[in-house]
């Protein structure tokens, strides 16, 4: 059995001998659930930026410990669909008013940062696949005309053509050799922003959405998100009011596949698994921090991790994949991130060893296997494509702490992530 652990003091270290002592048993059953599309993070202008900014030789060792084999292998990233609150400035893909036709859309501006970033990723992890999502549409097409907060405006010939900006946009990345796997109408359509953003009601979502569907039919698949909410303390909306709402229109029933949740979507992903379990869940955004990359966040983080998979999600996406260190977003907030650009070079923080746990070891059509015992709300278990078994483990206490997993007795370091794998 192999046996990696990592604690706040020792990262990436192979675990101790079998214990004489028997622990708390992790009893694993059977496969449950759909297969993983996998792991990853967002690829966005600032943290692109940070990596660019350092030596080629440790760039390349970035893109290797991010989407090399020997490294997370990530499978499953995010993409945006013009500026995200991680773009050095806010930009559309078309800002030339009334052109309704698209003809002056361009993604000229990603071949700075973002094409470029893909294309070393897609180097080391050639299986890679995208989901994308817009922070806002084009400021013409909105009221009032900024990035920043307001809605898109509801008139047909707006909604066609914003649909037709997807489209676009979808064959512009295919040109270049990205195919985008499924795209989310617009990230957090519950949030009136101060960085690029865009609210809709359910009406309005459905409106649009009924045209987008149509209008990428074949190019990618249309998931509900991404989806911030609801907040089960606010009163802000509720779960049937907008993925229940749109559902209940037969286009929209077989045309949504999927849905996208992130932060205080954590809590609706439990109703989407209840009442529509056909659905491909994924969780869009791991929650950000506070730019502290503390070992505790990273506790949480892991554990998000495990409630979204447990509750269906079939790929789990880090949010910042680098900053400089100390780094914030273009609206002042300080966020984590799986590696720190420092005047030195860079470090890799504590998250990036849990998304290593995971997706080092546990691979792309692995299926989930049923847990029981008292560590089981620390336990995550796969059934990888090759038949060998991978466990991800938290120990969460401040003092060492046996169990009994794959027939072995193990003992968890204090306050540790553990992958097992038989």
């Amino acid at each position: 059995m192999i046996h990696i652990f990592s604690t706040e003091q020792a990262r990436w270290q192979t675990g101790s001998a079998v214990s004489p002592v028997a622990g708390s048993p992790i009893a694993i059953g059977e496969p449950v659930g759909k297969p993983l599309f996998g792991w990853g993070c967002c690829i966005s202008e600032i943290c692109v930026s940070a990596i660019f900014s350092l030596p080629e030789a440790q760039q390349k060792e970035i893109f290797d410990a991010l989407f090399g084999e020997e490294g997370c292998g990530f499978s499953y990233c995010r993409l945006s669909i013009g500026a995200n609150d991680f773009a050095e400035s806010w930009y559309s893909y078309n800002e030339t008013e009334g052109d309704y036709a698209m003809e002056h859309f361009s993604i000229e501006r990603d071949e700075k940062y973002i094409l470029p970033a893909v294309r070393e990723a897609m180097k080391r992890s050639p299986a890679l696949q995208f989901f994308a999502s817009p922070w806002s549409p084009p400021t013409w097409m909105k009221f009032p005309k900024v990035y920043n907060y307001g809605r898109l405006v509801q008139t047909e010939e707006n909604r066609k053509a914003y649909a037709l900006y997807f489209r676009k946009f979808l064959e512009a990345y295919k040109e270049k050799g990205v195919k985008i796997h499924a795209v989310c109408p617009q990230n957090e359509f519950f949030a009136d922003q101060k960085f690029p953003s865009c609210l809709y009601s359910p009406a309005e979502l459905e409106a649009f959405l009924c045209d987008l569907a149509e209008e990428v039919k074949g190019l990618a698949e249309v998931y509900y998100g991404t989806c911030n909410g609801p907040d089960p303390y606010s009163e802000d909306g509720l779960h049937g009011e907008y993925l229940g709402y749109l559902m209940e229109n037969p286009k929209l029933k077989n045309a949504i596949t999927g849905a996208a949740y992130q932060w205080n979507g954590k809590f609706a992903v439990m109703q989407a698994k209840e009442d529509y379990p056909h659905l491909d869940v994924i969780q869009s955004e791991c929650q950000c921090g506070d730019g502290k990359n503390s070992w505790q966040y990273a506790m949480y983080t892991l554990s998000m991790i495990h409630h979204y998979t447990v509750h269906g999600a079939r790929a789990n996406v880090y949010w910042n994949m680098a900053l400089p260190k100390d780094g914030v977003s273009s609206w002042g907030w300080k966020q984590n991130s799986l590696v720190s650009v420092t005047e030195e070079g860079y470090v890799f923080n504590p998250e990036f060893y849990v998304m290593k746990h995971f997706a080092h070891f546990v691979k792309p059509g692995a299926v989930l296997l049923q847990v029981s015992g008292e560590m089981s709300s620390n336990t995550t278990v796969f059934r990888n494509p090759d038949g060998t078994t991978a466990a991800v483990v938290a120990n969460p206490f401040p003092f060492e702490k046996v169990v009994t997993i794959g027939g072995e007795n193990r003992s968890l370091k204090p306050r540790s992530f553990n992958t097992f794998v038989w």
